[in-house]
């Protein structure tokens, strides 16, 4: 009996963190489809008492958020490659081959992950401007292509991959080429799923560095185009709320349908043997 009360207790508690941590998501979707004066009225209602589904439409003809849309998973999903590539084969070389001074190589490779990112901003934007950079999707990806982070988490997966493996592999004749592209990369799918899934997200939430380096409408991305939907002189809150709910939507559907995944590469990139 009280094995089942603190069971129950736990899940009481685990509803009500999961409804806190939904309530602005959910309010959102809501606020999207109230009409102007609901969503204005004080106290604010929680629940909408009729759906304005035109303030969708409403968004599209205000702001080109359909291109915005289209630059950040643009801009998203070129950086999820880059960051695919450059930090499968780093891990590969950090796990499986042997070259002096690996381990040092490693430690100031992952120790770069305690840099914050606004102390290397201005020399990334000093750059980018040198090269005339400015305004450009290169500009927007190519500082972003690798990652420590990824990195370290496909090295850890990469070591928990059986080493009579790769003993069978060399005495067939495979070499590292051979070896990492058809044996490394297909074992290590949940690893390469994690790191796409959080590599499209954060580059999708990115907000400083678009505003920093982009000027012109046809370079912004979502985040900085939503702000366009606020005017100076009054707000519709409403469309607002409803160009904020078509931002977040692709993220949400991306983290609810590569969770399980996420979940699991984070578990197995945890550990090592």
């Amino acid at each position: 009996m009280k094995r089942h009360l603190n069971s129950t207790l736990v899940y009481v508690l685990l509803t009500i963190a999961a409804a806190l941590i939904l309530y602005p998501v959910i309010y959102t979707f809501f606020m999207a489809v109230m009409s102007p004066e609901e969503a204005s009225a004080y106290p604010p209602s929680f629940f909408p008492h009729s759906f304005h589904m035109a303030n969708f439409t409403d968004v599209f003809e205000i702001v080109p958020i359909a291109a915005f849309i289209g630059n950040t998973f643009l801009i998203s999903g070129l950086t999820m490659i880059g960051q695919l590539i450059t930090a499968s084969l780093a891990a590969y070389a950090f796990a499986k081959m042997e070259f002096k001074g690996k381990n040092f190589i490693f430690s100031m490779f992952v120790a770069t992950m305690m840099i914050p990112w606004e102390v290397t901003i201005i020399p990334n934007y000093l750059t980018v401007r040198s090269w005339n950079w400015l305004d450009t999707y290169q500009g927007l990806t190519v500082p972003f292509l690798a990652t420590a982070f990824g990195t370290f988490l496909l090295r850890q997966f990469f070591l928990q991959l059986p080493k009579e493996l790769f003993e069978a592999a060399r005495m067939d004749g495979c070499g590292h080429v051979r070896y990492f592209l058809f044996h490394v990369l297909p074992l290590s799918r949940p690893a390469l799923g994690t790191l796409a899934v959080y590599s499209f997200l954060n580059m999708y939430n990115s907000y400083l560095w678009p505003l920093l380096i982009t000027n012109s409408e046809n370079m912004r991305t979502v985040q900085i185009g939503i702000s366009m939907l606020e005017f100076q002189e009054s707000t519709s809150w409403n469309l607002v709320f409803a160009g904020t709910a078509l931002v977040i939507l692709p993220s949400l559907l991306l983290l609810i349908f590569g969770l399980k995944q996420l979940v699991r590469g984070m578990a197995a990139g945890a550990l090592k043997g």
